[in-house]
């Protein structure tokens, strides 16, 4: 088993940092969202949900 992980430790670091970077925009996003901003670009005449994206006041 040592000896696996040690043949393939930079493939294994390199999974974690990609797991880790994944993780962290994924909770920005998540924070985004509950903040009530979103990345929506405001073009709403192009846009598919053009009617449920935007409360209407």
């Amino acid at each position: 088993m040592l000896q696996w992980i040690g043949a393939n430790l930079g493939t294994i670091l390199i999974c974690l940092v990609l797991l880790a970077i994944v993780t962290f925009i994924i909770l920005y996003l998540v924070r985004q969202k509950k903040q009530g901003k979103s990345s929506c670009g405001c073009n709403c005449a192009h846009c598919a949900m053009h009617g449920s994206c935007h409360n209407i006041k």
